[in-house]
């Protein structure tokens, strides 16, 4: 598999972490959802799913060096531009 596909599954797993817990302590917290929350819970799962892989996929291609947005490459000799200081 690409490079791409393996961190956007890692940082996948990380989104769908985050959007399930957002939306389960939302439903979850707010009192006048609580006769509803059975139907919500699982609606919270799907959306998570769902909106998952646009995220990751919009997210993973940034975290390599070649590709930040800034032209910034860390610490590799030689590559670092004095310009973004």
């Amino acid at each position: 598999m690409k490079t791409e596909t393996y961190m956007s599954l890692f940082v996948g797993m990380m989104i769908n972490a985050m959007l399930f817990g957002v939306g389960a302590v939302a439903v979850l917290s707010i009192p006048a959802l609580e006769p509803y929350w059975k139907f919500l819970i699982p609606l919270v799962v799907v959306l998570a799913y769902l909106l998952t892989h646009p995220i990751a996929s919009r997210i993973a291609p940034h975290l390599r060096l070649r590709n930040r947005p800034d032209g910034r490459t860390a610490d590799i000799p030689g590559t670092y531009d004095a310009r973004h200081r």
